[in-house]
């Protein structure tokens, strides 16, 4: 199972947070900052976009990246353990 850090934009039109609040959930997830989490998936970050694109309108903007063992932030006490303590 992969790390991977998710961000995402939802514009006007329908603004379905529920939705991708919801299928980020039913991940083992951190939630860093308004619209970024971290998520383990088992599967590749194309197939996580596909995944959390049926919450999305067409004017919506995803970004989906698999986390490597070296990162650095500031004020990330409990995601940055969260991380340190999954080998990330």
């Amino acid at each position: 199972m992969a790390c991977f850090v998710v961000a995402y934009d939802l514009n006007t039109i329908g603004q379905n947070y529920d939705c991708i609040i919801d299928k980020l959930k039913q991940l083992r997830h951190c939630h860093t900052q308004q619209s970024v989490w971290f998520v383990e998936y088992e599967g590749s970050e194309e197939n996580l976009a596909i995944y959390l694109a049926a919450c999305l309108d067409t004017n919506d903007r995803l970004f989906v990246s698999e986390v490597s063992g070296s990162w650095a932030g500031k004020g990330m006490q409990v995601c940055g353990k969260w991380l340190n303590d999954r080998g990330y």
